[in-house]
């Protein structure tokens, strides 16, 4: 995604999901009102380590069965807000299902970088992986799932071969599917945008960083893909998914592409862990495939 022609307010504009949202504020609060439910009435084991750094925990919310297949999820924020714990809103639905689902946490902008919060999610990835049959319930298999920021994260972490390989470990064999959700994989457009006030990136950097522009080598290495966002977005992030959606497919990847009617920025998260739904129905066919 190279220039867009439009100027820095319209540019402001695209990149902002919520200008498209009235209620943005019932939205935020339903996060941290679920999340905390999840934490006082589910099995829990919170604050665990998934890296030296203090911003590398994991809230887990294991599933009755030992060996279910457990869901990390990586918050939105645009890499600068919120946290793990308004991100555990759809630990219930998953564990009702019989699947594990854990949130997990990174450090945020203007206190990191983008390279060492993109570097820090992947090294966390990777350690629960690695760790997989040490974590409460020993899960048979690990699914990941981000949402905006999140869902860059978790593109970023699969394609980090370098990352793997010195870890000794398998993306491919590691991590049976990935949801991504409303995400953002090109990131030079963000640099002319408020977006870039805390995070600081140039031009190369934005490259560096970009998931759409990694694709062409790894994108047949990728697990297997849901990759989707709200009918009621901005035309950015529809250019975003569709390329990278695209790109991913054109690579060799198993990707299911969705725009869920009537859901926007920030409700539809909420369907991940509901079967009855789109997004929920192709992640949970993700879970049994």
């Amino acid at each position: 995604m190279g220039g867009t022609g439009v100027s820095t307010a319209g540019l402001d504009l695209d990149y902002s999901p919520s200008s498209l949202v009235p209620d943005l504020d019932v939205h935020l609060a339903r996060y941290a009102a679920d999340s905390a439910r999840a934490r006082e009435t589910l099995p829990a084991h919170l604050d665990l380590p998934c890296g030296p750094l203090p911003e590398q925990r994991l809230d887990l919310f294991p599933a009755a069965d030992p060996g279910a297949p457990l869901v990390v999820f990586v918050h939105g924020g645009y890499w600068q807000e919120l946290s793990r714990s308004e991100a555990a809103f759809a630990a219930a639905d998953f564990v009702a299902a019989g699947v594990s689902f854990a949130a997990l946490g990174y450090g945020l902008a203007p206190g990191y970088g983008m390279r060492a919060i993109t570097a820090m999610a992947a090294d966390s990835v990777r350690r629960v992986c690695a760790g997989r049959a040490r974590l409460p319930g020993a899960p048979s298999a690990v699914h990941l799932a981000g949402h905006s920021a999140g869902a860059h994260l978790v593109a970023s972490a699969l394609l980090d071969t370098a990352g793997w390989r010195a870890a000794g470990l398998d993306a491919a064999a590691e991590i049976a599917s990935a949801t991504l959700v409303s995400g953002v994989y090109a990131l030079e457009p963000l640099t002319g945008t408020y977006v870039n006030d805390a995070l600081g990136m140039d031009a190369a950097e934005a490259r560096e960083l970009s998931p759409l522009l990694r694709l062409t080598a790894g994108a047949a290495a990728l697990p297997p893909l849901v990759v989707a966002r709200g009918e009621r977005e901005t035309a950015a992030f529809g250019r975003q998914q569709a390329e990278f959606a695209g790109a991913a497919r054109a690579g060799g990847a198993d990707v299911a592409e969705l725009v869920v009617p009537g859901r926007h920025h920030f409700d539809l998260p909420f369907d991940l862990g509901r079967p009855d739904t789109a997004l929920g129905a192709a992640l949970a066919r993700r879970i049994r495939g």
